[in-house]
């Protein structure tokens, strides 16, 4: 399988977006190689081949899949710089997002991606298999239901549920050692006016617009919030 010309450009333009912003938020991008642009543009392919078997991703995204998919799961690069070694489980990752970009971008890190549906892990672990990605596990299962043995550094998810919950699924699988320039703890992408629903959080909670920098109309209501735990 190969990627075709539109989705290379894309590709291009997304890391384009994505260093701009990480720039500007004084978190350089690492270099990204060759090998992982390819792997970021074969997930246009991918996923148009699955989506037309298994309704993975809505239909009417897949025009702008690498604006709605990858650069949206890419934006968490913000703020992670895992360490080489670091766990990161993705809680309700359907197809694969925003685990799968993120694990080709940090290939020294350990992505776990979790979903309850196990049509769509069998979509994970086909792309991860196609795709080489040795530091992917797809888990069929729900979150509450893991035990987080080992433990994880950081959660990451797109608007699963209410944060409220979401951090009581999650907050016994966090490992308690911090190991990162940033504190362990939950990395959520989100849209909407979110001031309600995290008033009531009592762990320090910071949000950031992704409009700030990245310019398409998509990200105008989309923030990234980090949890410590």
């Amino acid at each position: 399988m190969k990627a075709s010309a539109q989705d290379n450009r894309a590709v291009d333009m997304a890391l384009t977006a994505l260093a701009k912003d990480a720039i500007a938020f004084g978190t350089p991008l690492p270099e990204v190689t060759k090998k992982q642009r390819s792997q970021l543009a074969l997930l246009g392919p991918l996923f148009r081949e699955w989506n037309a078997k298994i309704n993975v991703i809505s239909r009417k995204d897949l025009d702008q899949f690498f604006v709605h998919h990858v650069l949206h799961s890419l934006a968490i690069a913000r703020l992670l710089r895992p360490e080489p070694g670091a766990r990161i489980l993705d809680v309700g990752t359907g197809g694969g997002f925003p685990g799968l970009p993120l694990a080709i971008l940090f290939p020294e890190a350990h992505f776990a991606l979790c979903d309850s549906i196990g049509k769509k892990i069998k979509v994970v672990d086909a792309v991860t298999e196609t795709l080489g990605l040795e530091n992917v596990q797809g888990i069929w299962a729900r979150a509450e239901a893991l035990t987080g043995e080992p433990a994880f550094d950081f959660v990451v998810s797109r608007a699963v549920t209410k944060m409220p919950l979401f951090i009581k699924w999650v907050r016994p699988l966090i490992a308690d050692e911090h190991c990162h320039g940033l504190a362990n703890g939950i990395l959520y992408l989100k849209g909407g006016d979110l001031k309600e629903e995290l008033s009531p959080i009592k762990e320090k909670v910071t949000s950031w617009d992704l409009s700030d920098v990245l310019a398409e109309p998509f990200f105008e209501t989309k923030k990234l919030i980090h949890v410590a735990l």
